[in-house]
């Protein structure tokens, strides 16, 4: 049963979840309880002694092992992420064992959904690192875990970066080579060591590569592999971040990628003081018990030490993603707000819209009049691994209007960008934008610009100099917001994984926000539709205590192209 914590973690994955009656939620079938039993059996603790695993860790393994009705597993590849000596390599030295030597491949299943396993003849374990280092961390605990009477059973030599069983036949390596090396192999499970730390400047994203490449020509699925790692740190563009960022994007479109990601995690609100730690570190333990979260205890000691910076200390002991140096707001500050709510029909709210073409995302965000409460209501973007791609014009035209005719919109404002169309040369957004216009420019109350050259009801284009400074002073505003917890918002994946990819840009007007780079794979699109939408909340909210400032008056929609 779980228990009520003083500041509730953040369960990411099934490990931690619950179902209706207050008991655990397992999978249907797994061939885990063969592999609790086995390593009972055979194995002993990295302490030498008995074999014991954590209620947490059995229920992990139980996922990790879980299998469809036909054999297969659920999820090819795994990520277990936790605070520093939760105990991931002895976890990790265990499932190699288990998958070298133990029934670790599914022989049948029975009527009552029991899976039984049988030894892979084939087995051929790695546990990948970037340095060796990092293998000595799994590799090290063989000579204890594997006790005498399982020695002589299988045959095994353990060797310094090897271990060999069943007459050479199958094997657990260390791997640190360059990824040409380790191009070409076919074992049937990997570990990879602390892939927080992988990133292009000791080729761990080519090395990642290799080992995705051989994982996946397995027959049916068969091979896996298993991170094991901290939180990372953000912008470095490791491994880890990008394993995360790639499950948070296919959790965000409803994508099953075959990929089972757990962690524990510090809740947002988390405060990193000597008084508040203890709490929080008894809470995102989970069941690792050995860990010291006391007062007078070594984590505080080093939590309170100035030497560590507090972004380490939430990384290393609240297991938390923490923000750049250069972000824009820190992911916990916005995140802590999230109210998932859906916005009530004919509710009054405020639309911003960002059009892209291709390459960055298209995003539709609104704020409700009530309360300045901000909700997504549509985003398009490349989806993983697609080269070439374009936005649907049409299904963002459905989905926009679906929301006006839903909602009481009074304004929609539209940056439509400088994107072209491929046929016209046009604007890519601008006949859509102009048939929004002649479709409901009378309707809505606040126009985009008023009067000019440029006057429209939905065109609010960023290039023009009064817009930037406009957009600037409210981006301003709502950093100011978040950090005092002033910005509820309805906690869309992909709203809060654009506002975490958000970087402060210093400008003549003010700090704006905008991406890492140019080239940047990590959107913000969104994270800018929320500020539009909340500045023209506040517009509003002016023009409510202040007297009209945008009027609806039929000559300013008969002008123009639209």
């Amino acid at each position: 049963m779980a228990r009520e914590r003083r500041w509730e973690p953040v369960k990411i994955g099934p490990t931690w979840q619950t179902v209706g009656n207050g008991g655990w939620l397992l999978p249907q079938r797994t061939l885990g309880w063969h592999m609790l039993g086995w390593c009972g059996m055979r194995l002993r603790g990295p302490d030498g002694a008995e074999q014991v695993f954590t209620l947490e860790q059995a229920r992990f393994l139980l996922w990790y092992y879980a299998v469809d009705e036909n054999g297969r597993w659920l999820t090819s590849n795994a990520v277990l992420q936790r605070l520093k000596g939760w105990g991931k390599d002895p976890l990790g030295a265990a499932i190699a064992a288990y998958s070298a030597f133990g029934p670790s491949m599914v022989a049948r299943i029975d009527d009552d959904g029991t899976v039984h396993g049988t030894q892979n003849p084939a087995a051929w374990v790695q546990v990948v690192a970037v340095s060796q280092e990092q293998t000595k961390n799994t590799m090290k605990l063989f000579p204890t875990i594997l006790p005498p009477d399982t020695i002589r059973r299988y045959g095994i030599q353990i060797g310094r970066l090897n271990v060999w069983g069943l007459g050479d036949t199958v094997q657990i390596e260390a791997i640190t080579s360059s990824p040409l090396a380790v191009e070409g192999g076919r074992p049937t499970q990997v570990i990879r060591n602390e892939t927080q730390n992988w990133n292009s400047s000791n080729q761990g994203h080519d090395l990642a590569g290799a080992v995705d490449g051989n994982v996946a020509k397995s027959p049916r699925g068969t091979a896996r592999i298993l991170d094991i790692c901290n939180a990372y740190r953000p912008g470095t563009d490791s491994v880890g971040e990008r394993t995360r960022e790639a499950w948070e994007n296919a959790c965000a479109a409803g994508i099953d990628i075959g990929l089972l990601y757990d962690s524990l995690e510090a809740p947002p609100d988390a405060p990193l003081t000597v008084e508040e730690a203890p709490a929080v570190l008894e809470a995102v333990r989970g069941d690792a018990y050995w860990l010291d979260t006391a007062s007078d205890g070594e984590i505080l000691k080093s939590i309170a030490r100035t030497t560590n910076s507090p972004s380490e200390s939430r990384r290393k002991w609240y297991n938390q993603i923490t923000a750049t140096a250069d972000a824009w707001i820190t992911p916990q500050a916005f995140d802590a707000q999230a109210v998932p709510q859906i916005v009530a029909d004919d509710e009054p709210v405020v639309l911003f819209f960002d059009g892209s073409k291709s390459d960055d995302s298209t995003g539709l965000v609104g704020c409700r009049l009530s309360d300045g409460f901000v909700f997504t209501a549509g985003v398009w973007e490349r989806p993983p691994n697609r080269e070439a791609w374009q936005v649907d014009r049409e299904a963002v035209d459905v989905r926009v209007t679906e929301t006006v005719e839903r909602l009481n919109v009074i304004g929609l404002w539209a940056d439509p960008s400088d994107a072209r169309d491929d046929e016209t040369g046009e604007r890519f957004w601008e006949d859509l934008l102009d048939r929004w216009a002649r479709r409901w420019g009378r309707q809505f109350t606040m126009h985009a610009v008023k009067t000019g050259d440029g006057a429209h009801p939905i065109i609010w284009d960023m290039r023009s100099p009064a817009h930037q400074k406009l957009f600037v002073e409210h981006a301003e505003r709502a950093m100011t917001d978040i950090m005092e917890g002033n910005f509820p918002h309805d906690g869309h994946k992909k709203l809060a994984q654009h506002v975490k990819n958000a970087r402060r840009r210093p400008s003549k007007y003010g700090i704006s926000l905008g991406k890492e780079h140019r080239e940047s794979r990590r959107k913000v699109d969104l994270a800018v539709c929320a500020v539009g939408a909340r500045m023209m909340w506040r517009i509003h909210a002016a023009q409510q205590d202040d007297g009209p400032i945008w009027t609806n008056k039929a000559t300013s929609i008969t002008r123009g192209r639209w």
